[in-house]
Formats: C-alpha cells, sequence, structure tokens
C-alpha cells in the first residue's frame, strides 16, 4: 500500500553520519539523500557529519549543512591512520568521537541516519546512538545494496560487535537496493534474528535527479559524443585506468572519451594519464569534477569500476556502461557488476580477463549495446521516494498530496 507523504516537516532535524575513510561513495550518498529531504519537505533541515577531505568543494541545497570531522585513510594492510594531522590515531579517534556526540547534542536531531558503519568508524557513534536514543530520537542504519562477499561480511561484524548494534540501537535498516537484485545481509540471519528483518526496509536504488548543464570550461574541453572514463575518487582506479586507455589506443570508436581521474589519485600517476591524453587527438582528462553527475548525464556511454553511486547514475540517467569493477580489498564492485550484467543492465570484464585485447570490443559496442531501462526491475529506481516517505511515517508529519510514490519494500531476512 503506497504512503502519501507530507509536503511540511516543520522544524525537524535530521543528522547524517559518514565516516568518509576511502573514496566519495559515502560522501555523495549522503549529499543525495539529504537534498532529496530538503527537495521534498520545506521544513526540515539536515547536517552532515563526514570526513572528507573534499566535502568543502560539493555544493549544497539550502538547509543542508555539513560538520567536517578530522579525516582518516584506511592503509592497505586494513589499519587507519590520521589523514591531516600528524598525531596518534587514537588522538584522531577521541577528536572525532567527541565532535560528533557534541554536535547530536546541540543540533538535537530528531533522526539520527548512519551510513553503512553500525558504530561507526572504530566504534566512534555507539555513544551517541546511545544518547540520542535515550532521548527518543528515531535510528536508522542505511547500507548499500552490496557490502561483501558473506563470509568476509560475517568475520568483520562479529570483530566489530556490529550485529548486537543492528538489533538494539536501530529502529530500521534501510537496504538503497532492491532484494531482487542482492540481499547484503546474507549469511548473517543467524547472528542478527527475525526482528532484524521485520524492520528491514528494502528501499530501491537512489534516483538521481536531472543533473543538468556541465561546467562551461570543461565542456569545451570535450569533443561530443564521448564516452567517460571514471574511476571514481580515483585512489585504487589506476589500474582501470591505465586498461582503459591501452584498449582506446587499438579500439575503433566514433566517440572521444573523457576521463576523470578523481581527486584521491596518486598525483604523479594522475600527471602521467594527462600527459597520455594531451598526446592523443580523442581523448581529453579533468582531475576532478564535483558535478560529475552531470557529465554522465551527458555521456554517450560509460566506462567505470562500478561503486554503488556511479551504479545508480547509470540506472538514472539510462546510460549504457561497461563496468572493471575491483575485487579487493572489498568483492563489493565485484558483486554488484556480476549481477547487474546477468540482468542485462550493463557489460562488465571480469578481473581475471584484464587485458586490453577482451576490453576493445566491450568498448567498440558500448554506444550500440541495450540501455538499462530495457531491463529494469519493478521499482528498481524508488529509493528516494521511499526514504522520503520512510522520515515522513518515523518523524510523524501531517499527511497531505505529497509526490512520493512507495514506502519500501520490507524485507523477510533472507
Amino acid at each position: 500500500m503506497l504512503t502519501p507523504i507530507p509536503r511540511r516537516l516543520d522544524d525537524a532535524r535530521v543528522l547524517i553520519y559518514s565516516h568518509d575513510t576511502f573514496g566519495l561513495g559515502h560522501l555523495r550518498r549522503c549529499r543525495a539523500i539529504a537534498h532529496a529531504l530538503v527537495g521534498r519537505f520545506k521544513g526540515i533541515s539536515v547536517l552532515i557529519l563526514s570526513g572528507s577531505p573534499v566535502i568543502g568543494s560539493f555544493e549544497f541545497r539550502a538547509r543542508v549543512d555539513f560538520v567536517r570531522i578530522p579525516g582518516v585513510i584506511k592503509l592497505k594492510d586494513g589499519s587507519y591512520t590520521s589523514l591531516g594531522l600528524h598525531i596518534d590515531l587514537d588522538q584522531t579517534m577521541a577528536m572525532r568521537a567527541a565532535i560528533i556526540r557534541q554536535t547530536a547534542e546541540v543540533f538535537r536531531p530528531d533522526l539520527f541516519l548512519v551510513d553503512k558503519e553500525p558504530l561507526g568508524l572504530e566504534g566512534e557513534v555507539g555513544g551517541t546512538l546511545e544518547l540520542l536514543r535515550a532521548r527518543g530520537v528515531r535510528t536508522v542504519l542505511g547500507l548499500r545494496d552490496v557490502l561483501d562477499d558473506p563470509e568476509t561480511l560475517r568475520r568483520e561484524w562479529a570483530r566489530k560487535a556490529a550485529a548486537p548494534a543492528v538489533r538494539e540501537l536501530y529502529d530500521e535498516i534501510w537496504i538503497y537496493g532492491r532484494e531482487a537484485f542482492y540481499h547484503p545481509l546474507r549469511g548473517l540471519e543467524s547472528d542478527l534474528g527475525d526482528a532484524v528483518a521485520r524492520k528491514t526496509v528494502f528501499t530501491g536504488y537512489l534516483k538521481r535527479p536531472p543533473a543538468g548543464a556541465a561546467d562551461a570550461a570543461d565542456e569545451s574541453r570535450m569533443r561530443r559524443p564521448y564516452i567517460l572514463v571514471s574511476p571514481g575518487g580515483g585512489k585504487d582506479g589506476e589500474e582501470m585506468v591505465e586498461l582503459t586507455l591501452q584498449a582506446l589506443a587499438g579500439a575503433r570508436l566514433e566517440a572521444a572519451a573523457a576521463l576523470v581521474l578523481g581527486p584521491f589519485m596518486d598525483e604523479a600517476k594522475r600527471t602521467h594519464f594527462k600527459r597520455r591524453c594531451r598526446a592523443a587527438p580523442n581523448l581529453s582528462a579533468l582531475d576532478y569534477h564535483p558535478r560529475i553527475e552531470s557529465l554522465i548525464e551527458n555521456a554517450a556511454g560509460l566506462v567505470t569500476m562500478g561503486g554503488y553511486n556511479t551504479f545508480c547514475e547509470i540506472l538514472s540517467f539510462d546510460r549504457p556502461a561497461v563496468l572493471l569493477p575491483r575485487a579487493e580489498p572489498r568483492t563489493e564492485q565485484l558483486i554488484r557488476a556480476r549481477r547487474a550484467a546477468q540482468l542485462g543492465l550493463v557489460s562488465m570484464l571480469e578481473p581475471r580477463d584484464s587485458r586490453a585485447a577482451n576490453l576493445q570490443p566491450l568498448l567498440e559496442n558500448l554506444t550500440a549495446q541495450p540501455r538499462p531501462s530495457a531491463n529494469l526491475q519493478p521499482g528498481m529506481l524508488d529509493g528516494m521516494d521511499a526514504v522520503c516517505a520512510r522520515v515522513a511515517s518515523m518523524l510523524g508529519g501531517e499527511h497531505g498530496d505529497g509526490d512520493g510514490d512507495g514506502d519500501g519494500d520490507r524485507g523477510d531476512g533472507r
């Protein structure tokens, strides 16, 4: 049954936590949700807690703001270190936890939405969750469609004591995907129990609104039509860019190729790739673009790694895409890419087949392959409407003639 959404939630406040140790995915997802909420509800305010070092380069709508907490970065061995401060990690984590708690105490949210990590990075939001629940604040854990393979996730959540937190500290769990596509908590049923299954909502994917025109200076550097090549934040995308450049050198394409290398790519690698693009007539490269949605919307096709946000944009803007997923340190992208290719939504190249000769035919066929809309599952892009409906329901707004169209599907714990 569809739930009407109120036009207004007067003076409602939503606090969103995003730990942001790697890449742009968490921040971009939280920002998209915040913008959808203030666009739907005239009285709501949203504050984002983020450790992203580039959050200040993003544009935010009215009634959305952010608090930057000290950054940390994940090392190759899985440990963390302070990003911008030359101090011990313990000191950085203590500051982060204190800022998070103090912000929550002063902001006094009506709803606290935690992205991905049930207790936050190294448990830093556990105390804040307990404080807010004691005050009657509604708490939600938001999860992307795929987290990792079930066995790896089970070990990780056991180490972090995540399952008790999910059972005891959250009113609802929102999964930003469809159960028919993938269940991110598969394999954890015995740890989570039936109560978690009952409070789990599959929202659908988070559809992005029309992006509009790109920056004129960037547009002038791109020859249309163009294939957009994007490794996301860029930190772990160097091999993907190298493979794509090798394949482009031998591919027969009518379209040009535009690369957006990402803000976290190694500076020497970025300089190297830009130099190669300048030497080729049909290639161009940008360091970074804070409104990459506009470039995706205007592209003839995409070559990307297959992170959650890019996948949402592929579906939202109905762009043909080739995914080159990474398999380390998580198998998340690989699981998503395989399932999406199985459903005919994208093409993909398996990591074991990562050779230019195998990628070339996929690039040459990219603009001719079926668009995602040809094979979309019912309700697959209803995520933003479902999130807004859940917020309205949890915050007790008066129901009116809102423009949402659903409140998501309850999971069955499978």
